[in-house]
């Protein structure tokens, strides 16, 4: 009988610290063995299914996820896992919290020391079930222990021991996922995936959650895994290119794979996903133009807005290598901007407003790129409704309040941000609705009705041109002029003597 070799999984931002913990002490030799390491609990949680710790060590202070939240989330998912905590001094409450979620053991670091360490996990590694081997179970249990290095980024020498059961010099990768949730091939299905394969002389060999096929031409493995997937409906599988030597298998995991786990969220029906089907009508990344959006939203060019973006879906869609997160947040943001802009032009938004975080959260945990488009395709058809009811003010009202305040205080510094503010509106869009309703700029019109009104001072009296100026608004005077002579053609001076010459 042998005793089980403890499987441990260390976490920790320091790297020097993981560093230190993997070269203190000869593992090997006290019956333990390293099988990964994270910098943070996020990147632990995706390594438990493949490397099947039985201990965790983990520091309570760390980024993205720290320790207590791991601790909490493993001892829910994977109860048998004992987790032991590294902290300082002034960590004591988080350690508390710890110990409530179901930690083993707590270790100060400063006071970390080899045989502290080695008699929590002694005294923990005895209560792990022992294990009954035979010289094939001896065998298979290596070349695991040896996959799942790999598949952790650790690198493995080749050896005879590691490829004794394959016959053959061409490998390939199977990664497999189950559409209801159920983790792990049954007993059941593997059966059936060891059934087709070998009636094809393939040599099958199932380590966690990949598999690893051997032959000699492995062309018609596609088919193969899609006979199973005719049995297994809810089965899925993505299938890497072939590879020769058996130590590339972390390779072959981190650059085809893990690629085709990101492309699987634009081929959730695809039944054996391959890199063939990464470059089928896959176009080249186009940028999205979200000032050019916004400014024809601005100018209610909605249809125009519209088109440009569902076209625009359509690409993205279709950049299959793009990643899921850029992928999601690219609909995030335009469901936040077209919420926002509906808001400053003063359209009812209140319902959208409350519904845009649902959408947002269902963006957030769809499952593939054709649940993300149904997301907006609602979002937008809620968003048509909106634009369809009556303005809050209609724009004839609207815009008959902001020409009456100019008319009224054209004499005052006016400026375009200064009449946005009291309208509360937003100056771009103060820019874009001015010029669409009024077929000229803000600054045009005002320097149109301050000229009306110097024209009038100039024919009605004596007063100093360079008065006239101040009196309409003008605080330069050889601008005054400028303007003057644009609009009417003559300066004032010869204007006043046209208009007397005249009389």
């Amino acid at each position: 009988m042998a005793m089980a070799r403890g499987r441990l999984l260390i976490v920790d931002d320091e790297i020097l610290i993981r560093q230190g913990i993997k070269h203190y002490i000869d593992w090997e030799k006290e019956g333990f063995e390293i099988v990964g390491e994270a910098a943070h609990g996020q990147e632990a949680l995706e390594l438990i299914d493949v490397v099947e710790p039985d201990f965790i060590i983990t520091d309570i202070v760390m980024p993205i996820m720290d320790g207590e939240e791991l601790t909490r989330i493993v001892k829910e998912k994977y109860p048998h896992i004992e987790v032991i905590v590294l902290s300082s001094f002034g960590d004591f409450d988080y350690v508390r919290s710890t110990f409530q979620n179901g930690v083993l053991d707590y270790i100060l670091k400063p006071k970390l020391d080899a045989e502290s360490l080695l008699n929590v996990l002694r005294s923990m590694k005895t209560k792990l079930p022992a294990q009954i081997m035979d010289e094939q179970e001896a065998e298979t249990s290596f070349i695991k222990n040896a996959v799942r290095k790999m598949l952790s980024g650790y690198e493995v020498e080749h050896s005879v021991e590691l490829t004794a059961p394959f016959s053959y010099s061409k490998y390939c990768l199977v990664s497999y996922d189950d559409r209801v949730g159920q983790g792990e091939l049954t007993p059941s299905v593997k059966q059936k995936v060891n059934k087709a394969a070998s009636e094809q002389g393939y040599i099958c060999f199932f380590a966690d959650n990949i598999l690893i096929v051997n032959g000699d031409n492995l062309k018609t493995l596609n088919s193969t895994l899609e006979k199973v997937v005719k049995l297994e409906p809810n089965i899925r599988f993505i299938m890497s290119g072939e590879f020769g030597d058996f130590t590339q298998v972390g390779k072959v995991y981190k650059e085809e794979i893990l690629k085709l786990v990101n492309g699987r969220f634009y081929f959730p029906d695809m039944p054996v996903l391959t890199a063939e089907h990464m470059k089928i009508n896959a176009l080249p990344f186009e940028k999205f133009h979200l000032d050019w959006f916004i400014n024809e939203f601005k100018c209610k060019r909605f249809d125009s807005a519209f088109t440009y973006l569902e076209e625009h879906v359509d690409v993205i869609s279709s950049m299959y290598t793009l990643d899921v997160y850029e992928y999601k947040s690219f609909f995030s943001n335009i469901i936040f901007n077209i919420t926002i802009l509906l808001g400053n032009m003063e359209y009812e938004v209140n319902s959208l407003e409350q519904a845009k975080y649902a959408y947002l959260k269902g963006i957030e945990d769809a499952h593939n790129a054709a649940e993300v488009i149904g997301l907006l395709e609602r979002f937008l058809s809620d968003t048509k409704s909106a634009i369809s009811v009556i303005h809050k003010q209609p724009d004839n009202v609207n815009i008959k309040k902001i020409i009456s305040y100019m008319n009224e205080h054209y004499r005052d510094p006016l400026t375009l941000t200064g009449v946005a503010q009291h309208f509360h509106f937003n100056p771009s869009y103060l820019s874009s609705y001015f010029s669409t309703h009024m077929n000229e700029g803000f600054s045009e019109y005002l320097n149109r009705v301050r000229i009306e009104e110097a024209s009038k001072l100039l024919i009605a009296g004596t007063a100093p041109i360079s008065e006239i100026s101040g009196i309409v608004g003008y605080s330069d005077h050889s601008y005054f002029c400028k303007v003057f002579k644009k609009m009417k053609g003559l300066s004032p001076s010869q204007f006043r003597r046209k208009q007397w010459v005249e009389k």
